[in-house]
């Protein structure tokens, strides 16, 4: 594969190549520190990282079907399958058959699970008043705004994109 042209004025003694000022490469070790102290916090809950995503969505009244919980935690409806046995195994969860559509499964939380999702929240806000430590509300309302763009830029790069592909990065695991 022949490499890509180097713009007209690029020459090879311009400052190299620095990983550390990409946007998406600071974003990235950020999701990682925070996927990493999530795992940490939720751990006492008897969650593992993948276990928590459905559960709270399933406590903020986000639909329920294997279908769309697996499209909204950016999993195939078998490996969402596979998480839900673990979450029902566990008494969290309990799954129920549309009786208007046999192929649809609704999922719903047990009072156990309620219980256990409805730590979640707490967990999340404080982890980001942390995150966000020395921030001012002014500062974090601007770092939304430029994540936002950030985020529509990029989708408006993938057209092609279907709605439910796009769809699944509208709600991300928080």
């Amino acid at each position: 594969m022949p490499s890509p042209a180097l713009p007209a004025d690029a020459t090879l003694a311009s400052a190299p190549f620095d990983l550390e000022k990409q946007v998406g490469y600071q974003l990235r070790r950020i999701v990682a520190l925070l996927g990493a102290e999530i795992t940490h916090r939720v751990e006492p809950l008897d969650l593992t990282d993948a276990q928590w995503k459905p559960l709270l969505r399933l406590l903020l009244g986000q639909e329920g079907t294997v279908a769309a919980l697996a499209r909204s935690c950016h999993m195939d409806a078998g490996g969402m399958t596979r998480l839900l046995d673990r979450l029902e195994a566990k008494g969290l969860c309990t799954r129920v058959r549309s009786a208007q559509d046999r192929r649809v499964v609704h999922t719903e939380l047990t009072d156990a699970g309620r219980t256990v999702a409805a730590q979640l929240p707490a967990i999340f806000e404080a982890l980001q008043a942390q995150a966000l430590q020395g921030f001012s509300a002014a500062e974090v309302a601007q770092l939304l705004a430029f994540t936002q763009r950030i985020r529509e830029n990029l989708q408006a790069l993938a057209p092609a994109l279907d709605g439910a592909s796009a769809s699944c990065y509208e709600h991300p695991a928080p």
